[in-house]
């Protein structure tokens, strides 16, 4: 039988009508629960100026998660790279790694996580790729500058820490050729987006994969959409909420607070028949269901990818619902005795 950890992505969403920042809040009570359940990583996402959601510092809430948790793995999920110079991310990192004796991932990514004025707001100068910032960025923190670069001789502060692991996330074989080529990790995305993910992106990344200093072989995750609840219908009436924001979100650019599942009702049927279409679309590419459901599901596509690690994405409206649902999971699972 395949033996599957389980890891949370969590994007701080802004629980039942309360003020923003309560959602850091639940971000840090959330992660205390997760490592008590058996979780193995926890990662922090990234939005900037996005209703909804209250996390624009993954780097803050990795610091703040680790300083209330003392097992499970803290990382970004991820730092948008784009946005920053790859030395700063570096070192910024590199000083997590020391505060919390190297329990530290780093998860990067292209996307801007961002509204088009909150991504200009964010430019800085550096003109340089995606690709060849995560280039530097890995070099930084190998200590493995080459001699002709231009920074070679640059250190990060503190010396003496152990090299941050660096994982890709994306959706598409331009992420993940790359990672292999940087012998990074690599998380693909299936909860963005409805469009197909064939197996043969992660198929690229292990073909591509080159030893490093972190990953002696590949190492390639899932990160999917996962509601879990007492009965399927259960499930997807919490699951309307993040559906119904995603049609605006994605359909019309529309980035609302989240919705409660009985407005969402309301809302559904003002809907155009395009959106309905998009909606149900949205709802099929999450993985929803009872805990035995879902984790039938979950091995199913941890098979189908050849994975040993899916980690989940869960946005609720009510707070106590989303734990709840993590709960479920992990208890179908048996994480604590894994």
């Amino acid at each position: 039988m395949l033996k599957i950890k389980l890891s949370v992505l969590d994007q701080s969403p802004i629980h039942d009508d309360k003020e923003d920042k309560s959602a850091l809040f639940d971000t840090l009570s959330l992660s205390k629960h997760c490592e008590s359940l058996g979780y193995y990583r926890y990662w922090c996402a990234e939005h900037h100026d996005t209703l909804g959601y209250a996390s624009a510092s993954p780097e803050i809430m990795i610091n703040s998660v680790a300083n209330v948790t003392s097992t499970i793995r803290v990382g970004s999920g991820g730092v948008m790279l784009n946005h920053y110079s790859s030395f700063k991310v570096a070192e910024t990192f590199n000083t997590l790694s020391a505060l919390h004796n190297n329990r530290i991932d780093l998860g990067i990514g292209r996307a801007s996580g961002a509204n088009f004025l909150a991504a200009r707001a964010l430019h800085n100068a550096h003109t340089n790729s995606y690709s060849q910032k995560a280039y530097e960025l890995i070099n930084y923190l190998d200590d493995n500058v080459p001699k002709e670069d231009y920074y070679h001789g640059v250190n990060l502060s503190p010396k003496g820490v152990k090299s941050t692991p660096v994982y890709l996330l994306g959706s598409s074989e331009s992420s993940s050729v790359l990672a292999g080529e940087l012998g990074a990790g690599f998380c693909l995305a299936l909860f963005i987006g409805t469009h197909d993910r064939p197996i043969e992106i992660l198929e690229d990344y292990k073909k591509n994969f080159k030893k490093s200093k972190n990953f002696d072989k590949p190492k390639a995750m899932l990160a999917v959409a996962c509601i879990c609840a007492n009965s399927k219908e259960q499930a997807q009436y919490i699951a309307s909420t993040h559906t119904y924001w995603k049609v605006q979100a994605f359909r019309h650019t529309k980035r609302d607070g989240l919705q409660s599942p009985e407005k969402v009702k309301e809302l559904y049927n003002e809907l155009s028949f395009d959106d309905k279409q998009y909606y149900n679309e949205t709802l099929n590419s999450m993985i929803v269901g009872t805990a035995k459901e879902c984790k039938k599901e979950i091995e199913n596509l941890a098979k189908e990818y050849a994975v040993e690690e899916v980690m989940i994405v869960n946005v609720t409206y009510s707070f106590e619902d989303r734990k709840k649902s993590y709960e479920l999971l992990a208890n179908e699972f048996n994480l604590k005795n894994n």
